[in-house]
């Protein structure tokens, strides 16, 4: 599948060879140098947007929120020349779907970018939509939906992937370690304070949701 990249990078000679690299994936890629050239695209939203943090003119943190609060199904991956924990676990908690400190091989940026897009976009094998049932939602694993009462929760890509982690595990328990891994991949290095804030925020945007919490441990979803 060919696939519409958003890449906002502000240090020209990375920009130039990041997007040489995506293209050479076959995908579309349009570069932006400034938080204002990004915001004029975010109303045509790609399949993923690869987005520095620290820009000139808007803060990296800013711009996300306008890209999730108009298009919250689409991922972001977020790079930056800081590695703090607290930086993961803002960018998380905002809506990202990855994070990548500076410096990296730009082959690292298109691996994770991979995975990412294979894990967001299904290819449709069929017209029909099956609903999975989980009271009181209803669940649309082809096109990544979930529905409430007839309208649409809008989760963003991690928080669809953990709702199928414990869609299709219902009743295991699962370390924060085997979410990171399940979510994030074995390359992740980071804190598992993520898994914590990803549950939450599913949480609230799913109340009746029945994940329990296996205090020193991790999760589960309980069955029935």
């Amino acid at each position: 599948m060919s696939y519409n990249i958003y890449l906002v990078e502000d240090e020209q000679n990375l920009n130039e060879l990041l997007t040489m690299y995506l293209k050479n994936e076959s995908w579309s890629v349009t570069s932006c140098l400034t938080g204002s050239e990004a915001r004029n695209l975010i109303n045509t939203p790609p399949h993923l947007w690869i987005l520095d943090i620290m820009l000139p003119d808007v803060d990296g943190y800013q711009l996300i929120r306008e890209i999730k609060a108009a298009t919250p199904e689409v991922p972001v991956i977020f790079i930056s020349a800081r590695d703090a924990d607290i930086d993961r676990v803002l960018g998380l908690e905002l809506g990202s779907d990855d994070y990548i400190s500076k410096p990296f091989l730009p082959r690292e940026l298109v691996i994770r970018a991979q995975k990412l897009l294979s894990r967001t976009y299904v290819e449709e094998t069929s017209t029909q939509s099956n609903l999975i049932q989980l009271d009181p939602y209803e669940i649309d694993e082809q096109v990544r939906i979930v529905y409430f009462n007839g309208e649409e929760v809008n989760l963003t890509s991690k928080e669809f992937d953990l709702l199928q982690l414990f869609l299709h595990n219902k009743g295991q328990a699962f370390s924060r370690e085997q979410i990171l891994t399940n979510l994030w991949g074995e390359d992740y290095f980071g804190t598992d304070r993520v898994v914590d804030d990803l549950v939450r925020r599913l949480r609230k945007k799913m109340p009746e949701l029945k994940v329990e919490t296996i205090y020193g441990f991790g999760y589960r979803m309980l069955k029935g």
